[in-house]
C-alpha cells in the first residue's frame, strides 16, 4: 500500500521541489553567477549570521527533510535498494541541479547543499530500511 502511495506522489513531489529551487520562497535571478564552495563553513557562517531561529530551520534542516524522500526511490527502481548505487544517482542528479540554478543565475552552486540533500536521501533510505522490518504488510 505504502509503495503504491509513494508511486502516485514522488513526482509531482519531485516537480514542486524543483519549483521550490528555483522559483520559490522570493527567489529571484542574480545579477551574476553565485557559487559556494566551501563545505560546512558557508553553513555555519549562515547560521551565526541569521538573527532568527525560523530562517536557520528553513533552510538547514529544510535541506534535509526535504529530500528524505528520496531515499525510498528503491520502492520505484529496486537497483536503487543499493546504497551506493543511490547515492552515486542522486549526487549526480543533485549536482546537476545545483549547476542549473548556477547558470540559469535563480540560485548559488553550493557544496553545502550537496551534502544537506544527500544526508537527507541517506536518512529516507535508512527510513525505509525499518518500515521494511516492522511494517512489511504497509509497504506491499
Amino acid at each position: 500500500m505504502l509503495k503504491k502511495f509513494y508511486k502516485i506522489v514522488i513526482v509531482p513531489y519531485t516537480l514542486v521541489l524543483l519549483y521550490l529551487m528555483f522559483l520559490g520562497m522570493g527567489r529571484f535571478q542574480y545579477e551574476d553567477n553565485q557559487i559556494t564552495v566551501e563545505p560546512i563553513l558557508s553553513t555555519l557562517e549562515f547560521i551565526h549570521n541569521t538573527i532568527g531561529w525560523k530562517d536557520i530551520v528553513l533552510i538547514v534542516l529544510g535541506n534535509i527533510i526535504m529530500f528524505i524522500p528520496f531515499g525510498f526511490l528503491g520502492w520505484i527502481f529496486p537497483q536503487l535498494k543499493d546504497l551506493k548505487r543511490l547515492l552515486y544517482v542522486f549526487v549526480s542528479s543533485i549536482v546537476i541541479v545545483e549547476a542549473l540554478q548556477y547558470f540559469t543565475r535563480m540560485g548559488i552552486f553550493e557544496v553545502d547543499d550537496i551534502i544537506l540533500n544527500t544526508f537527507g536521501v541517506f536518512l529516507g533510505w535508512l527510513l525505509c530500511r525499518l518500515i521494511e522490518k516492522k511494517f512489511i504488510r504497509l509497504v506491499l
